[in-house]
């Protein structure tokens, strides 16, 4: 009796812990940290890149919160003079998709260079893992501009050791189809393939040690 007794005694308290541990468990928080493709720029609400990536996770069973740090216009500067705001969140894992406003304006690709040096040391001094997102310049902004601006990505991925997605809207852009009539945002279909494209990039980042 007393050996039974002890047994049922040990099970009550195994599943009362199970069902404790789940119910404080808290989400693995991710901030997508950037501009208006970030945002979800013209599209409804629960259509964007934010609310695609967080229900594509949680279809792989990963209890995830997907922080939407995106801002409309936003450039590395404006970005980074908000940056410690977004990291009193304390987040677990930051996207980093900055630089494309610097480009379509036309700044100084050395600027956008030193503000994401600059964002990139603060999240790592954060302790939050880091997925670098990388972005292209067009041909008509130069053969010098281009190649000044598209090396910042993979330069700056090197110099900290940080992953890097090579281009955000890869299978998306110069697609009318996927676009919306600027040219330039994401329908929700593209931003499906986007999502698809980087899940696999940002379920690394959050296996990493």
């Amino acid at each position: 009796m007393l050996r039974r007794a002890l047994a049922t005694l040990t099970l009550a308290v195994s599943l009362f812990a199970a069902n404790y541990g789940n119910a404080v468990a808290t989400p693995t928080r991710i901030l997508a940290f950037g501009d208006s493709l970030t945002a979800g720029y013209g599209l409804p609400e629960g259509d964007g890149f934010v609310p695609q990536l967080q229900m594509a996770l949680q279809k792989m069973g990963r209890e995830v919160s997907v922080i939407n740090g995106g801002v409309s216009g936003d450039t590395t500067a404006g970005g980074l003079s908000r940056l410690d705001w977004m990291l009193a969140d304390r987040p677990d894992a930051v996207i980093l998709e900055l630089g494309a406003n610097d480009m379509l304006r036309g700044l100084p690709p050395a600027e956008a260079r030193s503000n994401l040096d600059v964002i990139i040391q603060r999240i790592r001094q954060s302790g939050a893992k880091l997925l670098l997102v990388g972005m292209v310049a067009p041909r008509n902004m130069g053969a010098e501009y281009r190649q000044q601006f598209d090396a910042i990505y993979p330069d700056l991925a090197k110099q900290y050791g940080v992953p890097l997605y090579p281009f955000f809207l890869d299978g998306v852009a110069a697609r009318p189809e996927l676009n919306q009539s600027d040219g330039l945002h994401p329908t929700k279909d593209g931003v499906a393939v986007i999502v698809a494209n980087i899940l696999p990039h940002v379920t690394r980042l959050l296996e990493a040690p």
